[in-house]
């Protein structure tokens, strides 16, 4: 008898320690809601790297999250649905730019503010955006000269 007694006793343990696991995962990814979040949308021509979860930043920071991906059928351009923590107003003369943290790392969509005086509201489309950049399509332009450069 004693023994069920201990086995229950560390099933619950390690029950607890999983689920103290999963809260401290949740938080730190920002998958969990935490209610002080908005809503802003964008639309891209091309929104390669980009999925559900994409972290949204600012000036390298973490803002929010992507939380909607998809094609809009009368345009072909992706829609991207993604969330800003409350007391962050974006000004409505903003841009938004999807990035690369570097040749090997993943993508995220950059909020590069503007200065106007007037911030967009919660579900407001932010019109200035930049797609992503194929990693392929930058080397090819480089390999065959048109980049531009001053002679």
């Amino acid at each position: 008898m004693s023994e069920n007694k201990t086995e229950v006793l560390v099933g619950g343990v390690v029950l607890a320690v999983a689920i103290g696991f999963l809260a401290y995962a949740g938080k730190t990814t920002g998958m969990t809601g935490t209610g002080g979040e908005y809503p802003l949308s964008a639309s891209f021509r091309s929104a390669d790297g980009v999925s559900i979860g994409t972290d949204v930043r600012v000036a390298g920071v973490k803002v929010g999250r992507v939380t909607d991906l998809r094609l809009d059928p009368e345009t072909y351009r992706a829609q991207v649905v993604f969330t800003m923590r409350e007391g962050i107003s974006v000004p409505d003369d903003s841009a938004v730019a999807i990035s690369s943290e570097g040749l090997l790392g993943g993508n995220y969509v950059e909020v590069l503010p503007g200065g106007s005086p007037f911030h967009y509201a919660p579900g407001d489309e932010i019109e200035f955006t930049q797609g992503s950049v194929g990693l392929v399509s930058l080397l090819m332009k480089f390999v065959s000269g048109e980049g531009g450069a001053a002679e």
